[in-house]
């Protein structure tokens, strides 16, 4: 598979330098075989189309379409390079063509735009009338725009790409010019414009306001603050960092923020810190490091303590691209309070929706409600005692043989006392009987409270079919008493029950034969209802089984 690789590639660098027709088909069959060789493979082979793809500039088409394969290799995991520097390089001048395009196109009377596939003779020959004869060049721009923005988003993924561009801090600045005028209506190069952002700040002094340390850092693949943010409350807080107060994020929370995926368990991120430039601006975890200010041409960060509690989702604005971060320095005790002595006071900054704080503008306890003599009685005198005193007679003398009797306790007269109580006659303990003695007791039958429907023309003597006797030899294999010693001697009734005869000679004590307890409650049931297959409905599913 490599040396069939190296021969379609081979194939598109030919016909990409002549021009000839089945270029198109040399690069679909390059990018089909691109994932079936390794990654050195595929770094020999940028490292050969970057002089073609220099050389085919002047041939848009030609190009833009080498430009896209170059980036799917970058994407296949092979470094850019330098043709990751010759596509952007590329970007900023077909995409300036493209920006004259839109302008032209505003300015003969706007519209819906064309598609950049679909752009025709017919466009050209509109924007003419405002570019003149740079109308061609243009409307390339526009035709090609598209592709050159896919490329270019696979090539700022590259940790050397983005460096070798924050190194030229004006192309920088054309490029991002152009594509943030293009993002306005290309929705790839909005992206692009982030990558930028990403690629414009690696390093930062960061110092903390509690601590008054000051620290250097390095990052990379840096989205945005959130991000910014637990990688710098792993590396400098705790044993584990650089010792600084506050509580360690997660390891989840950390390794999301670097390579790894977001853990569903852990996908929360507590605020340590309010990020505050170090011109006394605002920071805030919504930005990304490329707003923070610079102070003496250095961007520099300050942690201050929480004005506001704030917490966010972790992992990575742009997860195909790994994050890195290291503590490269500290600051000297010298340093850093030479540092600080050029900085905003403690407090002067707080979250934009951070509640007020009550008399901040004075820093001094509200004013007093009294002034004078009145202040000092207000604090000193504590009222009216909450304990009434006796009032003392103005005539009483404290000294006087009186003073005694306002001190000795005596007997109170409000509570009566007898010490000789005389003891109560045991006749007289209870005078008369209760209310209640003597009275009649009425038994209440149950039958008369709760009276047993007639059952009526459904009442069977005998539901049952009669008396059910047991087999006799139920009891045969019981084992005989060997002694009388648990067996209990019969108890004689002292007290029979009198026997009573009604009018037609029969003992009312002598049980009657009748029906069976209950029979009055329920008609009788039917035959086979004991047969329970025999009796389902034929209705139900599965049907049940038919008796044989």
């Amino acid at each position: 598979m490599t040396e069939e690789f190296r021969a379609a590639f081979q194939r598109v660098l030919d016909t990409a330098a002549g021009q000839t027709p089945d270029f198109p088909e040399a690069v679909r069959e390059a990018f089909r075989l691109s994932s079936h060789v390794p990654t050195e493979e595929l770094e020999t082979a940028l490292e050969a189309l970057a002089p073609v793809l220099g050389d085919c500039e002047p041939y848009p088409g030609v190009a833009a379409d080498l430009s896209v394969l170059a980036g799917a290799l970058v994407e296949s995991g092979a470094p850019a390079g330098q043709v990751g520097l010759e596509v952007l390089r590329q970007v900023g001048s077909y995409g300036q063509a493209a920006v004259a395009f839109l302008h032209a196109w505003e300015k003969t009377g706007g519209g819906p735009l064309p598609a950049p596939s679909e752009v025709s003779e017919t466009e050209e020959k509109r924007v003419e009338e405002v570019l003149g004869e740079n109308a061609p060049l243009a409307t390339m721009g526009w035709w090609t725009v598209q592709r050159y923005g896919l490329a270019a988003k696979a090539m700022l993924c590259d940790a050397g790409v983005r460096s070798a561009v924050r190194a030229d801090a004006g192309a920088m600045k054309g490029l991002g010019q152009i594509v943030q005028a293009l993002s306005t209506r290309l929705s790839e190069f909005g992206e692009i414009s982030e990558l930028l952002r990403m690629a414009e700040v690696s390093r930062v002094l960061v110092l903390d306001r509690a601590s008054r340390r000051g620290f250097r850092v390095r990052f990379d693949g840096v989205g945005d603050n959130f991000q910014l943010h637990t990688l710098l409350a792993d590396a400098l807080i705790g044993k584990e960092g650089m010792r600084l107060p506050g509580s360690r994020p997660d390891p989840r929370w950390v390794a999301a923020s670097l390579d790894a995926p977001v853990d569903p368990l852990a996908d929360v991120v507590r605020g340590e810190w309010d990020l505050v430039g170090g011109d006394g601006t605002w920071v805030g975890n919504e930005a990304c490091p490329g707003d923070i200010p610079e102070v003496n041409g250095e961007r520099v960060l300050v942690l201050e303590p929480q004005s506001l509690l704030h917490s966010w989702r972790a992992g990575r604005r742009h997860p195909h691209i790994t994050g890195e971060f290291t503590v490269l320095s500290e600051l000297t005790p010298d340093e850093a309070a030479s540092w600080w002595t050029r900085l905003h006071p403690a407090g002067a900054v707080r979250h934009p929706q951070a509640p007020p704080i009550e008399n901040d503008d004075a820093g001094t306890d509200p004013a007093p409600r009294h002034f004078g003599e009145a202040a000092h009685f207000a604090e000193v005198d504590p009222g009216p005692s909450s304990v009434p005193f006796p009032a003392l007679s103005p005539e009483a003398d404290p000294s006087g043989p009186d003073a005694a009797a306002l001190v000795e306790p005596g007997p109170s007269s409000a509570l009566p006392f007898d010490p000789d109580p005389e003891p109560l006659d045991e006749d007289e303990e209870f005078p008369g009987a209760a209310p209640w003695a003597g009275a009649p007791v009425t038994r209440i039958d149950e039958e008369d409270l709760f009276p047993v429907p007639d059952a009526g023309p459904f009442r069977d003597p005998d539901p049952l079919g009669g008396p059910i006797e047991p087999p006799s030899d139920l009891f045969d294999d019981r084992p005989e008493a060997t002694s009388d010693l648990f067996s209990p001697a019969p108890v004689e009734n002292e007290n029979p029950p009198p026997s009573t005869t009604s009018d037609e000679g029969t003992p009312e004590n002598v049980e009657t034969e009748g029906p069976a307890p209950g029979s009055r409650l329920l008609p009788p049931l039917p035959p086979g209802v004991s047969d329970s297959f025999t009796w389902a409905p034929h209705w139900k599913w599965p049907a049940p089984p038919r008796r044989p």
